[in-house]
């Protein structure tokens, strides 16, 4: 199989002008090109208003490919296809010497059981939340009844937080073996478009997520493991420096010798159990900021231009930084064009937001994180756990500054630019529920965050033309976009002070976001295949 690199189209080409053009590169005839598949598709919308064009890379087969790789030999563009197909390190023998358990399923802790349930290790997954659909009722009675479920909601319960998220599957991660694509072919098994194998910047929504997430568990069920909801481990069971088992809420031990733990950034207690157990952490970066809202169309028509609103390319979407005099990083963290700002705490008494899209991307706003990096050594230092308690006390701030009723404080940003509070709402009508609570966010969030913020934005606005918008809203807060803690493996991706323990997933400081939450799921499962097979 060959590949063509950066084929350029315009963007309402058809299928037939499509394998015309790879012929007319190859210098080939029609019946000489056996079939093709596309392998990337983006484009490029850095000049605005001059002609936009698709750019491929296909893969294909023809019939002379031996005397095209010659006839090619010195063109960097044409060459042979890699081997992108998923290797399994190994399979289960006939009779298992134990089973592995996976705890959480969230995107790490789905797909860590999906290749262990493939390699025929019958896993046990433990999920302390509820499944999907029920679990969906319970986040809705928090953004329309003001009713939290400290269990089941945004961020505990099955898929994960990733499910209640914009469905991003790209990562800037490394991937030499491929596993991203792994991840990509499951998702599609499960009923995705085939266009996210393809597409430059793939995403799923919400809706879509649900059912995936159903067959994916259907099929680890069907390979013979176990999928367990409202199953909250409690302690670990350790004889030496060895894992031996778990302890469940109910009291049930369950042992085994190969715990994958992909836990989400949220599970406060459990990191809390593991360091009271002894279990080697340390803390490190995240950031902090609020969620801002513009209208759609008002990012279409900066990134886009005359080509906003055009089906083929949908909503737009931005990556922005800026860093600031006082020496920190300002920047937009998991944009979603068209969708919504979340209720996203799990925890009573709180305040936390994130974003959601839906696949069609067609709500009105678009929204962003727009965070500050900080740090355990600079910002706060007192161990693996000062992170935790710093979250605690800014979304307990946020929960008072809302009303005490999980309403959100927010703040036009024009306002917040000029360091006054906002009494009333512009063009732009927030799309967080329950409701937000107009005032002065400065008092949210650590001085350096809020003057790094106030900078950034007219520095944003010479990037997208109108980011700087006065009725644009600023709501708030945003701190849970990364774990603050790391549960440190080694090369063997096991605990470094507890063999057996596979720290692994967004939780433990390994991933962020569903495409490299479900990379690291991979190699966690290669790694449990492997130490139980003595490879």
């Amino acid at each position: 199989m060959l590949r063509i690199n950066e084929l350029k189209l315009p963007l309402d080409h058809s299928d037939d002008e499509l394998r015309a053009a790879i012929v007319q590169r190859l210098a080939i005839s029609d019946e000489q090109l056996l079939g093709f598949t596309l392998f990337k598709r983006s484009y490029d919308a850095r000049k605005k208003n001059s002609e936009m064009l698709f750019i491929y890379t296909i893969d294909l087969e023809a019939s002379n490919e031996a005397e095209l790789l010659k006839t090619f030999a010195d063109d960097p563009k044409i060459g042979v296809a890699p081997d992108v197909s998923y290797k399994f390190v190994g399979h289960a023998p006939a009779e298992l010497p134990e089973r592995p358990i996976v705890v959480g399923f969230g995107p790490c802790g789905i797909f860590a059981g999906l290749l262990l349930a493939q390699m025929g290790f019958k896993p046990i997954v433990l999920e302390r939340g509820k499944e999907v659909r029920q679990r969906t009722k319970d986040t809705w009675g928090l953004w329309r009844k003001s009713v939290l479920n400290p269990e089941s909601n945004v961020q505990f319960g099955e898929g994960g937080a990733g499910t209640f998220s914009d469905g991003k599957l790209y990562s800037q991660i490394k991937d030499p073996q491929h596993h991203g694509r792994k991840v990509l072919e499951e998702f599609v098994k499960a009923g995705a478009p085939d266009e996210i194998l393809y597409i430059n910047k793939p995403h799923i929504g919400t809706f879509r997520l649900t059912s995936m997430v159903e067959k994916m568990r259907e099929e680890i069920i069907n390979l013979g493991g176990e999928v367990r909801f409202q199953q909250k481990v409690t302690d670990l069971l350790v004889d030496g420096e060895q894992l031996t088992g778990l302890v469940l809420e109910s009291g049930e031990q369950l042992q085994s010798r190969h715990v994958v733990l992909a836990l989400g950034h949220s599970a406060r207690d459990t990191f809390r159990m593991l360091h009271a157990k002894g279990v080697f952490m340390e803390a490190k970066p995240f950031s902090v900021g609020f969620r801002i809202e513009h209208p759609q169309s008002l990012i279409d028509k900066a990134r886009l231009g005359k080509y906003a609103g055009h089906p083929k390319l949908g909503a737009a979407d931005y990556k922005l930084v800026h860093h600031a005099k006082n020496g920190r990083s300002v920047y937009s963290f998991c944009m979603c064009p068209g969708g919504t700002v979340v209720a996203a705490t799990s925890e009573p008494g709180r305040v936390v937001t994130n974003g959601m899209s839906q696949y069609s991307r067609n709500e009105r706003n678009a929204n962003s994180g727009i965070v500050v990096g900080i740090d355990p050594e600079r910002d706060y230092p007192g161990g693996p756990l000062a992170g935790i308690e710093l979250q605690e006390r800014l979304e307990a701030h946020a929960y008072v500054m809302g009303g005490s009723n999980y309403q959100a404080p927010a703040q036009l940003v024009g306002d917040f630019v000029a360091g006054r509070p906002s009494t009333a709402l512009g063009s732009v009508e927030p799309s967080y529920k329950p409701g937000v609570t107009l005032g002065d966010l400065a008092p949210s969030l650590p001085d350096f965050a809020i003057e790094a913020i106030r900078e950034a934005l007219p520095a944003f606005d010479r990037q997208i033309k109108g980011y700087n918008l006065h009725d644009a809203v600023l709501t708030g807060i945003e701190t849970r976009t990364s774990s603050p803690l790391r549960i440190t493996r080694g090369a063997d991706l096991q605990s470094l002070n507890l063999k057996g323990l596979f720290p692994a997933g967004e939780g433990a400081g390994y991933a962020g976001g569903i495409l490299s939450a479900g990379v690291d799921g991979i190699r966690i499962a290669e790694a449990v295949a492997r130490d139980i097979l003595g490879l």
